[in-house]
């Protein structure tokens, strides 16, 4: 369990705080279709303890991302952030309820940082449908309501959306 190759074209990668194993073990637990594919030690000689993590990879519902372990440098902003398609609102609430646990912080218009602060949008399907497909003032009156949420509520944004 050492390869990061993959096939996929562009791989995000995370830096983490000594949390490297706890992150690719909660990713790989919310996301279906999910595993840890690779783990690699520093080992001897090394500027960390030797059977500490260097780089792991994952794979969470299809998407392959590459994770390091290697302290205090950088930290993670809201400048980039992982979208998740929800299908309905048992989605929504699965993803945003799992991640906002344990130190998770709840944001605007359906996005969160999760307890190692990497940002997610959790947005239903029904908003880029509505997007694409959409009569101005209907979309502006659901747009109104979604500015108002934390979570975001497919209900409640099909009310506005028809108003």
């Amino acid at each position: 369990m050492s390869d990061l190759t993959t096939t996929q074209g562009v791989v995000p990668f995370l830096w983490f705080d000594d949390r490297c194993k706890e992150a690719m073990n909660f990713y790989t637990s919310v996301f279906p279709n999910s595993k840890i594919k690779m783990i690699r030690r520093w080992g001897e000689g090394s500027p960390f303890p030797a059977d500490k993590i260097m780089t792991g990879s994952i794979e969470i519902n299809g998407l392959t991302m590459h994770m390091f372990d290697a302290g205090p440098n950088f930290k993670f902003n809201e400048s980039v952030s992982f979208f998740v398609n929800c299908k309905n609102q048992e989605e929504v609430d699965h993803y945003w309820n799992s991640l906002t646990a344990d130190g998770g912080e709840e944001s605007m218009c359906g996005w969160l940082k999760d307890k190692f602060g990497v940002s997610w949008q959790i947005v239903p399907t029904m908003i880029s449908e509505r997007l694409n497909n959409s009569d101005p003032v209907r979309l502006g009156q659901m747009m109104q309501a979604l500015w108002k949420m934390r979570k975001l509520d497919i209900a409640e944004l099909e009310r506005a959306y028809n108003q």
